[in-house]
């Protein structure tokens, strides 16, 4: 068995180098390759890139430019280049802990039943400061993600998140690669990509488990805790969501906006809840990501 550990990164000079080394220093048995895509990245990455392999000469590491911009295209440049049994995705400021490929190639072994999985994801932010907003119906703002400390399977409306994921070879080339038309393409916030890729292993009703000891910490920017990235983060979501729906045709996408009705009536609930226990900033803000939401549901222009 081979691990393929494929890291997307677009101008993360500061974090790129430190999440390969966390990856290379770790120790197993198992046969694994880091397979490194470089999305256009203006900055000095691709210089970090090269340190790393200059520092780790023995580590098995190819490195990449796809020209495509956007990380569905980066992520499939990276499947085609993979040599792998499993494909795990990693994000470029995601730090992974020491005994990550070790707890996954046990999980892999034990599970063998496994189609895919997403691990744990902790948030680190880099100013010491949580924003007083944070809450588990926010966390995945962050792309964190926390289901505790046992081994589950992922249902409904639940999706491993693109900072730790994996899933077997032959699923992927079972079921698809990732949706070029959506997901994160330069500074834009669409997204949707992995949801609509993990749906399609659903819909075969292949196990997805949460592996609660694969666990990464992920980088998080005070520029990731304002309202701007609030917003902006709302609008991509939303319009993920129309472009998915559409996809589906007009009768999914006046499904999709119940569903959103319904989600307001949560989030007007939650936000009432906050205010009687004096934490009105998890729910104003519950608020202002719904609002931008909905606007990208419907196509409404950005102000």
């Amino acid at each position: 068995m081979t691990i393929s550990f494929i890291i997307c990164t677009y101008n993360r000079e500061k974090y790129i180098y430190e999440c390969l080394r966390r990856l290379a220093n770790n120790t197993s048995q198992t046969d694994w390759e880091i397979v490194l895509v470089n999305n256009n990245s203006t900055d000095s990455t691709a210089s970090e890139c090269a340190r790393f392999a200059a520092d780790y000469p023995s580590a098995d590491y190819h490195y990449f430019v796809e020209t495509q911009q956007g990380l569905s295209f980066a992520r499939n440049r990276g499947i085609r280049e993979a040599k792998g049994d499993w494909l795990v995705f990693l994000d470029d400021d995601a730090m992974v802990e020491n005994n990550y490929i070790s707890n996954l190639t046990q999980y892999i072994t034990n599970l063998s039943d496994m189609a895919a999985f997403g691990g744990k994801i902790l948030p680190f932010f880099e100013d010491g400061k949580e924003p007083a907003w944070l809450s588990s119906w926010t966390l995945i703002w962050l792309s964190a993600l926390d289901m505790g400390k046992k081994v589950k399977l992922f249902k409904g409306k639940q999706y491993p998140i693109g900072a730790n994921m994996g899933v077997k070879r032959n699923v992927a080339d079972l079921i698809g690669f990732f949706d070029t038309n959506l997901g994160r393409k330069g500074k834009n916030f669409i997204g949707g990509e992995e949801k609509d890729f993990f749906s399609r292993i659903q819909d075969r009703h292949l196990p997805i488990y949460y592996l609660p000891d694969i666990a990464v910490h992920h980088c998080v920017p005070s520029s990731r805790t304002t309202d701007e990235y609030i917003r902006k983060l709302g609008r991509g979501v939303g319009l993920s969501q129309r472009i998915r729906y559409h996809n589906k045709g007009t009768i999914a996408y006046a499904a999709g906006l119940l569903i959103e009705a319904a989600k307001w009536l949560v989030a007007i609930a939650l936000c009432g809840a906050y205010m009687l226990t004096l934490r009105p900033a998890k729910g104003t803000k519950l608020l202002l990501f719904r609002v931008q939401v909905t606007k990208g549901l419907l196509g409404i222009e950005a102000e």
